[in-house]
């Protein structure tokens, strides 16, 4: 299960903007490419953050989930894993958002970016997103 946002404000709203989470593997271009378009982009990198810092994917989903942010990583292999580890814990999980490797810097901007404007709290309801969207 997602971890739940409050009633009534779905991610991307004025009200309950997305929160970002950048695994310690992410593309850095990518967030300054996000933050130079979008300079209010709640976005941080896991490496940034003393708590999980060289930590494993578990501990970055359990501070994820506390803190209402959606992780956005490269890591399917070790993300899956931790993310089911997660559930069995404690019967919720972050929204993670799947970036391929493959993907180009300027498509990964764009779509986290629209991402960021316009989701809507069904679009979280998976637990998981793939990018590219289109």
């Amino acid at each position: 299960m997602v971890a739940p946002r409050p009633p009534g404000t779905p991610p991307g709203t004025p009200e309950e903007p997305v929160k970002w989470l950048a695994d310690e593997n992410f593309r850095n271009a990518i967030i300054r490419g996000i933050l130079r378009q979008s300079p209010a982009t709640d976005i941080v990198r896991a490496q940034d953050i003393a708590e999980i810092s060289g930590q494993d994917d578990l501990a970055m989903l359990r501070f994820a989930t506390a803190q209402g942010r959606v992780v956005a990583t490269h890591d399917l292999s070790t993300m899956i894993p931790a993310m089911r580890a997660q559930v069995r814990i404690a019967s919720r999980c972050a929204p993670i958002v799947f970036v391929p490797d493959s993907l180009s810097t300027a498509s990964v901007i764009q779509d986290l970016l629209l991402l960021d404007e316009c989701a809507v709290e069904e679009d979280w309801a998976a637990g998981v997103l793939y990018l590219p969207l289109r």
